[in-house]
């Protein structure tokens, strides 16, 4: 009997399943089996894709003159680059940044999944990609399903031609996710595939009560979280979940660099003592980097290239601290490392607050509330018994009692 010309991606859409099932602790759902299956990854990735160096780098591998490399990594659970440094050729590879990229299958699936869709739904994709994702979705809800959003222009044709090549009716704009799309309004699921600082409002306006948003969650100490928000009149309130990590939105990045866009040599900062180890800060303690990103909002962290010294700063390059063998320096209008001693302290006193797993029947994670429209944007973290609470949305926060 000769084998079916289809018998290598059915294989490996069994081995990509079995993988994706052993990341998640269980296998993957049934309907996304389907899916994935109906639907294989290799598909939606272009022809020279970026892979992990093992250097903290990339190179590139093209399908053509490296046919089986780039198929083990499209059918494999990890993820994979798919452009770099936002389209522009990079000079010298060692230059290559990553500026999209196709998700792990095994997060895809967790986070389809937790968005909880049935047909006969209306979902907006903020974050096209390769359209894979959309693809899915697609494939469970049927034509007229799914909206989705893509800011870059060649990433939104490629996606559409793949979709449309799959024989799956996706409505692929290119414009600003942040702003939502108002033509289907309302939407029962927003679903972004980039991490925010900020959830836009517009994703609450344009979500139906009792719909869901679902965003991977950055802050500028750590990009670790997922959030997952029900929507009701006015308000949204949901938790987070850990182990998530996505390209930050184009609209909210920034590029920083401590010795060009921070430190002035007239800057004549104040210097004292401290006990606090500043790997314990930004070390192994993840949860601990989680809470306190919560808690100082705009606040990064770098270190000297010989690891010795600590720099923390502010995003609008207005303060900075910097730590070494137990002396800190600080200058600007706020006392950074006051802060971080003080959040720290805070994260220990109230029983190291995490963003825990959530379990079937709905507990866990860390609790969240977001409600009217009345003051600027911020991020803080508070507690709720031994949950983290987050203000993380344009509007005026609810924190529950």
């Amino acid at each position: 009997m000769t084998d079916s010309p289809h018998h290598p991606e059915q294989a490996a859409a069994r081995g990509l399943l079995r993988a994706a099932g052993e990341a998640l602790g269980g296998p993957v759902p049934r309907e996304w089996q389907e899916a994935i299956t109906a639907v294989p990854r290799h598909r939606f990735l272009p022809e020279r894709v970026w892979l992990d160096d093992g250097r903290g780098g990339y190179v590139p591998c093209d399908l053509r003159t490296d046919h089986d490399r780039w198929f083990d990594a499209a059918c494999a659970d990890v993820p994979i680059v798919t452009q770099v440094n936002d389209g522009a050729e990079p000079p010298d590879p060692t230059e290559a940044w990553p500026s999209s990229s196709a998700s792990a299958p095994s997060i895809v699936v967790r986070m389809l999944r937790d968005l909880d869709v049935r047909p006969g739904m209306h979902v907006l994709e903020i974050g096209t990609g390769t359209g894979w994702n959309a693809a899915l979705l697609a494939h469970r809800l049927g034509p007229g399903g799914v909206t989705s959003i893509e800011i870059d222009p060649r990433v939104a044709r490629q996606a559409q031609t793949s979709l449309n090549a799959a024989g799956l009716t996706v409505d692929v704009i290119c414009g600003d996710g942040s702003l939502g799309r108002h033509r289907r309004l309302p939407y029962d699921r927003i679903i972004s595939t980039c991490s925010v600082r900020r959830v836009p409002w517009a994703w609450i306006e344009q979500t139906r009560p009792g719909g869901i948003v679902l965003t991977p969650w950055d802050n500028p100490m750590l990009c670790w979280g997922l959030l997952r928000l029900t929507v009701e009149r006015g308000r949204a309130q949901g938790r987070f979940a850990p182990h998530s990590a996505f390209m930050l939105m184009r609209t909210q990045r920034q590029d920083l660099r401590i010795f060009r866009d921070v430190v002035r040599d007239e800057h004549v900062p104040e210097e004292r003592r401290t006990v606090l180890s500043p790997w314990r800060v930004t070390g192994d303690e993840w949860e601990a980097r989680f809470a306190l990103g919560l808690r100082l909002g705009t606040v990064w962290t770098a270190w000297d290239e010989d690891g010795a010294r600590l720099w923390v700063a502010t995003t609008d390059a207005r303060s900075w601290a910097a730590v070494e063998d137990g002396t800190a320096w600080q200058y600007g209008p706020r006392r950074l490392w006051d802060e971080v001693e003080e959040a720290h302290r805070w994260w220990l006193d109230n029983g190291r607050p995490s963003p825990r797993p959530v379990r079937p029947d709905g507990h866990g994670g860390a609790a969240v509330g977001l409600a009217g429209r009345a003051r600027p944007s911020c991020a803080q973290a508070l507690t709720a018994g031994r949950s983290v609470v987050a203000m993380v949305a344009e509007p005026t926060t609810r924190v529950p009692s």
